[in-house]
Formats: C-alpha cells, sequence, structure tokens
C-alpha cells in the first residue's frame, strides 16, 4: 500500500513521511484504516478505564500492558498467509476441545466456575481459544465444498458447534457459550444458508426452549427473569441493570465530564471497569460520548466487511465477514446488556472493557482480517 498525497497544502518531507508509512505497514501485512480504528477505540477504552477505575494508575498501566501485547499479537498473526491459517485450523478446533475437556477435568475453580487452566507460568481461559478456532474450523470445512450447503454438510458443522459449546455452557459461562455458537453459526450464515434450515432451527429452537430452561442454572434463569422485570429484586438481582440505567440517564447529552459520574465514583455501578463499562462512558460523557465510540465501532465493521468481500477465496470471505459480525455481536450484547434492553450475559465491551484474554482474543481476530486482507491479490492455492 502506497499512501501518496499531493498538493499545495503538503511538503515533500510530509509526502515522504506518509509514502515510508505506507510501506511499513504494507511490509508488516496491516492495513491502515483498520489498525487506526482499533488504535482510537484502544486509546478511548484507557481514557474511559483510568476514570472507571477510579484514577488507578496501576489499573490503567496494566491495561496498557495488555493492549500492547495484544497489537504484538494482531503484529503477528497478519504474518501468517490465509493458506496457512485454513491448513491448521482444524487442528486448532482440536485442540481446544482437548482444552476445555481439560478445563472439565482439572480446570482452577473460582467464583463459583471452573472455566481457568493454571500451567503455573500462565492461567488462561480455554473457551477464549474456541471464538477464533470455530470460526476458523468452519470455514476450513466449507472452502472446498458446495455452498450453500447441503443437509449433511450442515449436521457436520452443527455437531462441530455444539461440542465446545456444550462443554462451555457447563463450566458455566453462559456468555462465552453464546458467542463462541455465534462464531460458528456466522459462517454458516455467511455459506448461504437456505430460508427452509433457518425456518426448521429457528422452530427447533423454539421448541426447545423448555428444555434448555430446565438445564439452566438458578442464576441463569434468574438474569432472565430479572430482565423482564428488574424492579423485582432492586437491591439483588436487578441491582446491575437498574444502576447502569440511571447512570446512562444522568448523564443525559453531553455527561457529567470526565471523572465526574457519582454513579461510578461513589460505587453505586457494579463491574464499572469491565461489564459495565459502557455506563461510565453514557454518564461521563453522555450520549455524545456513546455516539462517538459507535461511529469508531461502525468503521472498524465497515471496513472488516469491505476485507471480507475483498477475500481471495470461499475461507478468506467466510472467516473475515464472520469475525466481523462477531465483533458485532459483542457490542450489541454488551451495550444492549448494559442498557436493560438484554440479559446480563458477562459480555464485554470490546477493545475498552478491562481484561486481558479478550483483548488478546479481539486482536488475533483483527490479526486474521489483517492477513486476509494483505493477501487480496494474490492466486488462491
Amino acid at each position: 500500500m502506497r499512501i501518496d498525497i499531493a498538493g499545495p497544502g503538503y511538503s515533500s518531507r510530509a509526502q515522504r513521511t506518509l509514502t515510508v508509512s505506507g510501506r511499513v505497514l504494507e511490509a508488516l501485512h496491516l492495513d491502515g484504516p483498520l489498525l487506526l480504528a482499533v488504535l482510537a477505540v484502544c486509546t478511548a477504552g484507557l481514557v474511559v478505564l483510568f476514570s472507571a477505575a477510579g484514577e488507578d494508575v496501576g489499573v490503567f498501566l496494566r491495561q496498557a500492558a495488555r493492549v500492547g501485547l495484544g497489537l504484538g499479537v494482531m503484529v503477528a498473526v497478519a504474518q501468517v498467509p490465509p493458506r496457512v491459517l485454513r491448513a491448521v485450523a482444524p487442528w486448532l478446533y482440536a485442540a481446544g476441545v482437548l482444552l476445555l475437556v481439560a478445563v472439565a477435568l482439572v480446570g482452577d475453580i473460582a467464583m463459583g466456575a471452573q472455566r481457568w487452566l493454571d500451567l503455573g507460568v500462565i492461567r488462561f481461559q480455554p473457551s477464549e481459544i474456541m471464538k477464533i478456532a470455530l470460526p476458523l474450523a468452519c470455514a476450513w470445512y466449507l472452502h472446498d465444498r458446495p455452498l450453500p450447503p447441503d443437509f449433511r454438510t450442515l449436521l457436520v458443522l452443527a455437531v462441530a458447534i455444539l461440542v465446545p459449546v456444550l462443554l462451555i455452557a457447563e463450566q458455566p459461562d453462559l456468555g462465552t457459550s453464546l458467542l463462541v455458537a455465534a462464531g460458528g453459526a456466522l459462517v454458516v450464515l455467511l455459506a448461504g444458508l437456505q430460508l427452509r434450515y433457518i425456518l426448521g432451527l429457528g422452530a427447533l429452537l423454539a421448541g426447545a426452549v423448555p428444555v434448555l430452561w430446565h438445564f439452566l442454572h438458578d442464576y441463569q434463569r434468574q438474569r432472565v427473569l430479572t430482565f423482564l422485570n428488574p424492579q423485582n429484586d432492586p437491591l439483588g438481582a436487578g441491582y446491575h441493570t437498574i444502576q447502569s440505567q440511571i447512570a446512562i440517564g444522568s448523564g443525559g447529552v453531553f455527561g457529567k465530564g470526565y471523572m465526574n459520574g457519582s454513579q461510578a465514583h461513589l460505587e453505586f455501578l457494579p463491574e464499572r471497569s469491565t461489564d459495565f463499562i459502557f455506563a461510565v462512558i453514557g454518564e461521563e460523557w453522555g450520549l455524545v460520548g456513546l455516539a462517538v465510540l459507535m461511529v469508531l465501532y461502525l468503521f472498524v465493521l465497515a471496513r472488516g466487511m469491505y476485507i471480507a468481500v475483498q477475500g481471495q477465496d470461499t475461507f478468506c470471505r467466510l472467516i473475515a465477514g464472520a469475525l466481523t459480525l462477531l465483533f458485532a455481536v459483542y457490542i450489541f450484547v454488551n451495550s444492549g446488556m448494559v442498557a436493560g434492553l438484554l440479559p446480563v450475559v458477562g459480555v464485554p465491551l470490546p477493545l475498552v472493557s478491562y481484561g486481558g484474554t479478550s483483548m488478546v482474543t479481539l486482536m488475533a481476530g483483527f490479526g486474521i482480517l489483517m492477513s486476509v486482507h494483505s493477501r487480496r491479490k494474490l492466486v488462491a492455492t
């Protein structure tokens, strides 16, 4: 990619700088517009987090380090050609499933959930790997097959999706299991799922609701009931939703000002650095701040879909489109959850909420998009 801007308002030094920057991005297989948008969201996230964490410099520095690690992962993944990603996809999926089985057998238990593997040097959630591994595996399976997929192909994909989803749901981690399921389902939808299958799946899910309700944990059922009427338990299960709505509403159009949010700083708003940081933005920056953040998100989504359309083959188009739309699911679920439009399921606001594993996973996804875009003109092998 060569960036060369000419005109009376630009000096030759500026032109040379932009040209060199373009060459560096091209050499690193990075897409300039997407990189700038991701950096803008991460920067906004760090600014908001500093306030949400009560001006805790330690939290800010740890998150900044995680952003740096995520960017490093993104650059590293961008160097991997799509054909290599396609080749390792089934093995990455198999490794992810084995790690989920290991979690079920010997995983660490914290806060009533068995989600982590402790390797001594590092402690991580294998379920995060499946957010990338499952879409990759589904795109790999569909790459050389006729599209739209037939019933036999859909049956194989359904099993491939259900295995990790059920293992994650058993931990229990409903939010992550839904995101993993969405990642696989998006690949299938982008492959051209026929209307009869969509209607049949919808009817099957509707009929399965009573069965699924039976297998939900008590606290998960309570979340659904609270979503329908949070005022039933304003000091218990409904507290998160009520306080987040108060925070967003009190911000008005322009907000109360940076680090002046009373709901957050007086500790009425729970999980204000993680799942409910969207409410902090609404309280301190108002509708304008939320709109600016959404515009940045929309640019990332638009660029991701552009990259998907430009993909060199079926695998590239499916994986780029699915990862982009999965990013949209993150945004939709978190903002809807905080605003009280969806049940609370523990999905972070992407690139903004405090946390390391989610940051690295999202950046790895952007690295795949960069890889697909930088090699869009090559002949598929």
